[in-house]
């Protein structure tokens, strides 16, 4: 036992669980918090708002799969990070939000103090996996444990700690903090098993879909595609697990090709947006499925004729087994249709212009294990199929939350935790000015990260909507914008404009060699980008 104060004693629990970096932003409440962080040597991160805080910590866990840290005051604070809490827990990454609470005089009294929000907590368990609140200071080793304990069993996702004010500076003894294994993952049912091998051995034309929960298990799925010849397509979080490079790893627009044809579908780790959603026409035709997933109420999401609750990994490597034990039957030529259906697509999503020759442009000067964030804008939405990934958790998306705004301060946050690593983030002009200020926050703490800012002076996709559903009305779409090269030069930002491809591809290279922040705005005529959701939501075939 040592006499530690509340503050104190969290920052030991995130010492003891690995923890070198926290984004944050301080205040009243959290003041011994943001001391203790400082007495650690911990590297703080400060940020011009709450929300990029939490996409700090989101950028940080999805580019590592390790958790990441952020601190925000009570109440205001916490809805402003609320957005990246959100996006966490629907891509289902470890992220922990450290806040304060009112004085513990002042609990559940309704009486209005500073930050006060009514149950604090409850409202962050409507969308976070799990909260708690540390009432003194011997308390916090066990729920910091806790806590890493939720955000790593099972789905992974954020979770959120609170504290009242007084307890972060509060002395007391206080125990030695003990990192806890996660809770074990359900072991794979035989008899399951043996079905989804039934299935897969008697399949022609299956196809695999996977998600984030198939990252770690990357080995194992592509060892199940090249024995039984299946595609492997992912629509955002699950690319680069089998790469684009591999005539196995396709892009929803390859995959859609084959999809006619597809007589089982095999989701690993992934909610199958693509082939049970909106994306692509419900097939009612016979067509059988597989599913591995360790969470066991995504079962009763999806229907599937074998359902295998396990770890990714486990999972399929016991298919794997299974299928070896049981025989597979290639069938004759199915590698030349997966070439075939790759190649057409390469050829057809070049209709989409200009997105994709500056897409083009992009992977050509990247390395492959670049990291790029997408953003909402019409070369974002594009870049879902149209920018080759060739490792997982490089190509970093809001999921199905779809957060305008979230973009650039991921970006930070992937960089800060990949320092020798390019880190691209996808832009359009709207998005980025919701978290224009953290140019601030990319000068004061040397975050190298290359913005692109593609300026069509609108929200194009709202304004494309609105023309076309609703008799050419535009309400609220078209923005006034500011000089963007001028804007970043007065952060202190090198940047520089364009206004075509070929001027993009020199100055990429530039800001790449620059080493520091960069942003490059890109000029693009307003209503000249022709739709991405052609190969998203496509027709029938």
């Amino acid at each position: 036992m040592t006499v530690s104060s509340g503050g104190e004693a969290i920052v030991s629990g995130l010492i003891a669980h690995g923890v070198d970096t926290v984004f944050g932003l301080p205040g009243a409440q959290i003041y011994g918090l943001f001391d203790a962080f400082q007495q650690a040597q911990l590297k703080v991160i400060g940020a011009r708002h709450e929300q990029a805080c939490g996409y700090m910590a989101y950028g940080y866990a999805r580019s590592t799969g390790r958790p990441g840290v952020f601190s925000v005051v009570p109440g205001p604070g916490v809805l402003n990070a609320g957005a990246a809490l959100l996006t966490a827990f629907g891509s289902n990454e470890p992220v922990l939000c450290l806040t304060g609470q009112v004085p513990t005089a002042f609990l559940d009294k309704g009486r209005g103090h500073l930050h006060e929000m009514p149950d604090q907590l409850a409202t962050l368990r409507t969308f976070v996996k799990w909260a708690e609140r540390i009432e003194y200071p011997d308390a916090a080793p066990a729920l910091v444990s806790q806590a890493f304990q939720q955000m790593l069993s099972g789905r992974r996702g954020p979770v959120a700690l609170e504290m009242p004010w007084d307890v972060f500076t509060q002395r007391a003894e206080v125990g030695v903090a003990k990192p806890v294994q996660p809770f074990p993952a359900p072991l794979p049912d035989p008899a399951r098993v043996k079905s989804a091998a039934t299935l897969i051995t008697t399949s022609k034309t299956p196809m695999i879909f996977v998600g984030s929960g198939a990252i770690h298990a990357r080995e194992a799925v592509l060892e199940l595609a090249e024995m039984i010849d299946a595609p492997v397509v992912a629509f955002r979080s699950g690319r680069g697990i089998v790469s684009n490079a591999h005539e196995l790893g396709l892009t929803m627009a390859a995959a859609y090709r084959l999809w006619p044809n597809t007589d089982l579908m095999i989701g690993i780790g992934t909610r199958m947006e693509l082939a049970t959603m909106t994306r692509w026409p419900f097939r009612p035709d016979g067509l059988k499925s597989v599913r591995i997933d360790i969470d066991p109420v995504e079962m009763r999401r999806v229907h599937s004729d074998a359902s295998i609750i396990a770890d990714a990994r486990a999972g399929t490597d016991e298919v794997l087994a299974a299928v070896r034990k049981a025989g597979y039957k290639k069938s004759s030529g199915r590698r030349n249709a997966i070439r075939e259906a790759s190649a057409a697509a390469l050829q057809e999503i070049q209709k989409v212009q200009p997105q994709m020759a500056y897409l083009n442009a992009l992977r050509e000067v990247l390395p492959d294990n670049a990291i790029v964030t997408d953003e909402l804008s019409q070369v974002g939405f594009a870049s879902w199929y149209g920018f080759p990934v060739y490792e997982p958790r490089t190509f970093i998306s809001s999921g199905y939350q779809g957060t305008l705004g979230s973009g650039f301060p991921t970006a930070l946050g992937a960089k800060v935790a990949n320092p020798n690593r390019p880190v691209v983030a996808i832009t359009g002009d709207g998005g980025f000015m919701f978290g224009v200020q953290e140019l601030a926050t990319a000068v004061q703490f040397n975050i190298g990260v290359v913005t692109l800012v593609f300026n069509n002076n609108s929200y194009g996709n709202v304004r494309r909507d609105q023309r076309e559903r609703f008799e050419g009305r535009v309400v609220a779409s078209d923005l006034v914008n500011p000089d963007f090269v001028k804007l970043a030069e007065s952060f202190g930002v090198a940047a520089a404009r364009v206004t075509s491809p070929e001027q993009f591809r020199p100055a990429l290279e530039k800001a790449l060699a620059h080493g520091g922040p960069y942003l490059i705005d890109i000029e693009v005529p307003k209503d000249s980008e022709t739709t991405p959701w052609t190969y998203i939501h496509p027709a029938k075939p």
